[in-house]
């Protein structure tokens, strides 16, 4: 299976359908769920769009009431009242933020445990424009990979193995 540090991860869209990616690794395709509005080059915020490019990992943020996991990425810990600014006009768009919060905002702590392990992906953050997408993330996908707001989404298991080889300097490669 596989065993070196990775430092790229590419993301290609399939002809199928969409939101519907395959995320290579070493020749080997992973199937990945990508945005609604698929893989955009001009990307706002709420479009639905996954931002093509090449963005580096930031870290990785975990649940720490979920099976432990060694990763080479800065890691932080998600807390039951994490959440993440996406109201453009907020002087905290696009950062994570301390529920409860008035504006609008995704919650971290998600009881679906699509965000038990999130990899920040250096999307529109720093420096930050107002309006141009936030909380771009890979995370884990819902079981029939269906569209994401603009991320890109792979199985749990997937997950956890890619992110168990991740190294420090990894990129994404979204195509």
């Amino acid at each position: 299976m596989l065993k070196s540090p990775i430092s790229i991860l590419r993301v290609r869209r399939v002809a199928a359908s969409p939101h519907r990616g395959k995320l290579i690794v070493d020749g080997r395709a992973f199937p990945c769920a990508l945005g609604r509005s698929a893989i955009v080059s001009v990307k706002r915020e709420g479009d639905g769009g996954t931002p093509r490019g090449r963005f580096r990992l930031i870290g990785l943020w975990r649940r720490p009431d979920r099976k432990p996991l060694r990763c080479l990425l800065p890691t932080r810990r998600i807390r039951p009242d994490q959440g993440w600014c996406d109201a453009p006009d907020h002087r905290l768009y696009n950062r994570p933020v301390r529920l409860p919060f008035a504006a609008s905002h995704e919650a971290m702590w998600r009881s679906d445990h699509l965000y038990d392990l999130v990899a920040d992906i250096d999307w529109n953050r720093g420096p930050i424009i107002k309006g141009k997408g936030s909380a771009i993330f890979l995370h884990a996908a819902r079981p029939d990979y269906s569209a994401t707001a603009g991320c890109v989404a792979l199985s749990p298991g997937d997950l956890r193995r890619l992110f168990g080889r991740i190294s420090r300097n990894c990129l994404i490669q979204i195509e």
